[in-house]
């Protein structure tokens, strides 16, 4: 669907490179001059930290289906398809921030792992851009894919998922080992359900695939870098994408399907700028046609 203010919404999970993807879609507004209202996924989980801990530890009981941040238990993804659907309509409507850690929380003078009030955003705007968990999501009561123009997946192959989530929680966060692998055997009902669903709805998936050994991912040590990944790209629309610029453009890189271009995973940013940056283009010039 084309609105008249455009969504484009990176839906996918750590460890597929988030500031590459990051750092391509500032470098696509910055060239093409285009102001983006920014939306954390985050910012839609229903609980702050310490309320999910309470809420997690209440579904477990009596052996009940533990809830995640993953699932819709645990996320707003009503407003989050009101937000779309609003924004696609007048250019506005409401979000808020959580901030993951004191730095963040600073500035507004509150603790981590809360959540900012809620607040209209900012008029003149010429898309929303959307990262985070649930860009495509569905569920029995939400549709967020409906309202989006331009849905992309960012995603690693599970294996090296969990490799990042290991470390990052055991390093960064003074995790154990087993709390993180209880926490990945307990979101993974919502994992199946609520998050790889979204990649078949995707216009384009990016997918991380690393050519190291990850077939133990529990005893990983360190997390398998860009030059040592592929990045296999997905397009549901093949017939609109010129292959052969692509290929001449991208050393090394080679079809594997009639929809699907593989490349080094060094070259993911330029990739994501070569194909995403004329979609872009064109969704703004149709919403101000």
């Amino acid at each position: 669907m084309s609105q008249k203010h455009p969504v484009i919404a990176v839906t996918g999970s750590s460890g597929a490179g988030t500031s590459t993807v990051k750092n391509s879609f500032e470098h696509i507004f910055r060239r093409e001059k285009l102001k983006a209202a920014i939306v954390e996924g985050d910012s839609f989980h229903r609980y702050d930290r310490e309320s999910m801990k309470q809420a997690v530890a209440e579904s477990e009981k009596d052996g009940g289906r533990a809830i995640s941040h993953f699932g819709p238990e645990a996320n707003e993804f009503e407003k989050l398809e009101a937000l779309f659907k609003e924004y696609g309509e007048s250019g506005s409507g409401q979000t808020r921030l959580y901030l993951h850690n004191d730095e963040e929380a600073k500035p507004w003078q509150q603790k981590a792992g809360t959540f900012t009030p809620w607040s209209p955003i900012p008029p003149g705007s010429d898309l929303l851009f959307y990262e985070g968990l649930h860009g495509g999501a569905k569920s029995d009561t939400a549709d967020v894919a409906k309202y989006v123009d331009l849905l992309v997946g960012v995603v690693p192959i599970v294996n090296l998922e969990w490799i990042q989530k290991i470390y990052r929680d055991t390093s960064a966060r003074g995790y154990s080992a087993e709390a993180v692998t209880h926490t990945i055997l307990r979101r993974m009902h919502d994992y199946v359900h609520y998050i790889t669903p979204q990649f078949s709805r995707t216009h384009i998936n990016f997918q991380r695939v690393p050519t190291v050994d990850t077939s133990n991912p529990f005893i990983a040590r360190e997390i398998p870098t860009l030059d040592e990944s592929m990045v296999v790209i997905r397009f549901r629309h093949p017939e609109t994408t010129d292959f052969p610029f692509l290929l001449r453009m991208i050393h090394d890189s080679f079809m594997s399907r009639p929809n699907t271009i593989v490349v080094p995973g060094g070259k993911m940013g330029m990739a994501i700028e070569l194909i995403l940056t004329p979609l872009i283009l064109d969704i703004v010039a149709k919403s101000r046609a």
